[in-house]
C-alpha cells in the first residue's frame, strides 16, 4: 500500500500561511490524517468483532514546528488556540470532551512508552467537518499520535499502535467509550477488514476493490442532525451489551458462543431488559455478515454486498436501534434521511446508518446513472452539499510532504 502522500503546492500553502498568521515563523514539517468511512459492522468493533471500513478523501493535515517548551499549542483553523502543558499528563475532569484531553491523552501515551515528549506548535486544517459521520475526532488523534510518532519516536510505532493510542485517548482521557475501528481505518488507510478478538493484535488485512469499477459512487449523507448531547445515547449500547456479557461472566460478545447465547434469553430478557437482547442480536448477525462481505468483495459479486448492506441497515434500524434517539419525536433526522435514500434509490444499490448513529450520516452506493438525480433530490431535501461523494484515500496517518 503506497503511504507516501503529496500535499498539493495550494493546500501547502494554505497550511504555512496560516502558521505563520499564528505563530509568527514558519512550519518545518507537514503530516495529514484521513477521515474514515464505515462499511461493515456497526457498533462491532467495541465487542472486539469484524469490521470493515477504508480511509476516504477527506482529511485533517498540519502545518508543524517544534517550539522549545513544554506546551503542545494547536490552532485549528476556526477555533480558539488549545494549549496543553505536557508536564502534567494525567486525565483532567475539566477536560472530559474536549481537543485537550485528546491531545494529552496521546501525549501520555506514548510518554508510557519511553517516548520523550516535547512541545511543538501545529496549525490544522480540515475537511472532516465535526459530526460528518467520517470521525473527525479519530483522524485528529491519529493526527497527533502521527505528528508525536515523527518526531519524537523515529516512527517507530507502528500505524495500528497508533490507533490503539488516539483509542486510550478517546476512552481514557476525553470519556468516550469507543471501540477501535475509527481510528484503525485512519491511521491504516486504504479499505480494510480488521478482526479484534485479540485486542492487543487486532488482524488487520487489505481488501482491494474498487466500488467505481462496478458502476457506483460511495455517498455519505450528512442528515444534519448534532450529536451534541447524545454520548448517553451511545454508551447505553456498550453497557447494555457488557450487562449481557456480566450474565456470562465475560467482557465482550465474541467470547460467547452465539447458541449460549439463544439459549439464555428468557432470562437475558428479565434481567437485562429486551433492548439489550435485541442489540446483542444485532452484533452476532452484523459480526457475522463482515466476513461474508469481504469475500463477495473479493470475489467481485457485487450484488451480494450490495445484499448484505441492505440486510445490515435493516439490523441497525430494528435491533440495534441507533436511528433514533430514545424519546425523540419532532426531530429524526436520521431515519429521515434513511428514508430518503430509499425513495431516491428507486429500489438500487444499498443504504443504511453510518458510524455511531442516532445523528450524523447515512451511507449509500449509488449506480452512476442516477447519481446526480440521487444527489439533488437529496440536497433539496436537506441542504445544499449534504451528499457527499467519496472516494478510498490509500494513505493513513502520515507525514506529508509539498508538491514540486
Amino acid at each position: 500500500m503506497n503511504q507516501k502522500l503529496t500535499l498539493t503546492a495550494a493546500r501547502a500553502t494554505a497550511l504555512k500561511t496560516g502558521f505563520e498568521g499564528v505563530f509568527g515563523n514558519s512550519p518545518e514539517r507537514y503530516f495529514s490524517a484521513p477521515g474514515r468511512t464505515e462499511i461493515g459492522g456497526n457498533h462491532t468493533d467495541h465487542q472486539r468483532g469484524h469490521v470493515l471500513a477504508a480511509a476516504v478523501n477527506l482529511d485533517t493535515n498540519a502545518a508543524v514546528r517544534l517550539n522549545g517548551t513544554n506546551l503542545i499549542r494547536v490552532q485549528s483553523a476556526g477555533y480558539p488556540m488549545c494549549q496543553v502543558d505536557i508536564t502534567d499528563l494525567t486525565p483532567k475532569a475539566d477536560e472530559i470532551n474536549s481537543t485537550a484531553a485528546l491531545i494529552r491523552g496521546v501525549a501520555a501515551r506514548f510518554a508510557q512508552l519511553g517516548c520523550e515528549v516535547k512541545g511543538f506548535d501545529a496549525y490544522v486544517e480540515s475537511t472532516v467537518l465535526p459530526g460528518s459521520g467520517l470521525s473527525s475526532s479519530a483522524a485528529f488523534e491519529v493526527l497527533i499520535g502521527t505528528i508525536i510518532n515523527h518526531l519524537f519516536f523515529g516512527g517507530r510505532t507502528s500505524q495500528p499502535q497508533v490507533a490503539m493510542i488516539g483509542q486510550y485517548a478517546e476512552n481514557v482521557f476525553f470519556g468516550k467509550p469507543c471501540g477501535l475501528m475509527d481510528q484503525t481505518a485512519s491511521a491504516v488507510g486504504g479499505m480494510i477488514t480488521i478482526d479484534f478478538l485479540n485486542k492487543d493484535h487486532p488482524v488487520i488485512e487489505t481488501v482491494d476493490f474498487d466500488f467505481a469499477s462496478c458502476g457506483h459512487a460511495l455517498c455519505i449523507i450528512d442528515s444534519r442532525a448534532s450529536h451534541a448531547d447524545l454520548t448517553d445515547e451511545y454508551a447505553a449500547i456498550t453497557q447494555e451489551m457488557k450487562s449481557v456479557c456480566a450474565h456470562f461472566g465475560k467482557d465482550v460478545l465474541t467470547e460467547i458462543d452465539e447458541k449460549d447465547f439463544y439459549a439464555a434469553i428468557p432470562a437475558l430478557r428479565e434481567k437485562c431488559g429486551d433492548r439489550a437482547v435485541l442489540r446483542c442480536i444485532h452484533f452476532y448477525a452484523d459480526n457475522a455478515r463482515v466476513p461474508m462481505q469481504v469475500e463477495a468483495l473479493r470475489k467481485g459479486d457485487f450484488a451480494a454486498f450490495l445484499r448484505m448492506v441492505k440486510e445490515s441497515g435493516h439490523s441497525s434500524w430494528m435491533y440495534l436501534q441507533n436511528v433514533i434517539p430514545a424519546g425523540y419525536k419532532a426531530h429524526q433526522d436520521v431515519a429521515v434521511t434513511l428514508c430518503l435514500c430509499d425513495h431516491y434509490l428507486q429500489g438500487q444499490g444499498a443504504y443504511r446508518v453510518h458510524g455511531g448513529g442516532f445523528a450524523g450520516t447515512v451511507q449509500a452506493f449509488v449506480p452512476f446513472e442516477i447519481l446526480e438525480d440521487f444527489r439533488k433530490g437529496i440536497d433539496s431535501a436537506l441542504g445544499e452539499g449534504a451528499c457527499h461523494v467519496l472516494s478510498i484515500r490509500p494513505q493513513g496517518g502520515v507525514e506529508a510532504f509539498v508538491e514540486e
